[in-house]
């Protein structure tokens, strides 16, 4: 990467938790920002606040990437004001801490658009225009839930399995050219995520979670050397690494099931 030539990275889910974080650390180091949420209030107050600490130039768009075209529309914005994305951070996403036979159908739609189809328009349209330009970084935030079926969150889990299969699949492809893409994995964390999930039931998210800084730290510094994979916290790499050792699949689910039982 071009130190010395103005850079821009554009974040997705970025009015709060991880990725309020990223966009801190990328505006500490002088990179501009596109940000996505949905929620203005939230987006136009960061974008004051970077704005002011760092004397970047930040632009949001609120908007809800789990609608039809709401990513390509995204991509469309960049090209249409001349801004181009040095760094594609891909963090919307949500779960539901739920049975599949009581979760209503759209949940689930619209989560496998968000975290998906959005990311996976995102990545396209980003990678190419890098690939041209023989320079860039994609980051995808995925989660441990990837590496096991995932009881209780089938779906997220399901979609995230997809994040790390396919931004593994997008490193390779891309060796050779200037850019990357990682893939960061991070456990249940201290964000709003839990919340709008509905997990408080869940026994592991009782205990002490990482938190949001932490997580979008081991990602950045992943994305900017340009390295495949990256699982903050031991404990999440002690369980990412154990799971590929068993050889069992119905095992695997039998672990699952005990480690997303709900609290009593």
């Amino acid at each position: 990467m071009t130190a010395s030539l103005p850079q821009t990275a554009l974040i997705t889910g970025a009015s709060s938790g991880i990725g309020y974080e990223f966009a801190h650390l990328f505006a500490r180091d002088g990179i501009h920002l596109v940000l996505v949420a949905r929620r203005e209030p939230l987006l136009a107050a960061l974008k004051a606040d970077l704005e002011r600490q760092y004397g970047i130039q930040v632009t949001y768009l609120a908007v809800d990437l789990a609608a039809p075209g709401q990513a390509t529309a995204v991509y469309q914005y960049c090209q249409d004001h001349q801004v181009l994305v040095d760094y594609l951070v891909n963090n919307a996403g949500y779960g539901s801490y739920k049975d599949v036979a009581q979760e209503d159908a759209g949940v689930y739609e619209d989560m496998l658009a968000l975290n998906v189809v959005a990311l996976t328009t995102l990545s396209t349209l980003v990678a190419r225009e890098m690939v041209a330009r023989q320079r860039g970084r994609i980051l995808n935030v995925g989660s441990t839930s990837a590496y096991q079926p995932v009881p209780h969150m089938a779906v997220y889990g399901a979609s995230k399995s997809y994040v790390l299969h396919f931004t593994e699949a997008l490193h390779a492809e891309l060796r050779g050219t200037g850019v990357t893409a990682t893939v960061l994995s991070p456990g249940v964390t201290a964000t709003g995520f839990v919340a709008r999930a509905a997990m408080n039931q869940w026994s592991q998210a009782q205990g002490t979670l990482l938190e949001a800084s932490a997580v979008a730290q081991a990602g950045y510094q992943a994305m900017r050397q340009g390295k495949l994979n990256v699982v903050p916290g031991w404990k999440n790499k002690v369980l990412a690494w154990s799971i590929g050792l068993v050889p069992s699949r119905r095992l695997k689910l039998a672990m699952s099931a005990r480690f997303m039982r709900a609290a009593h």
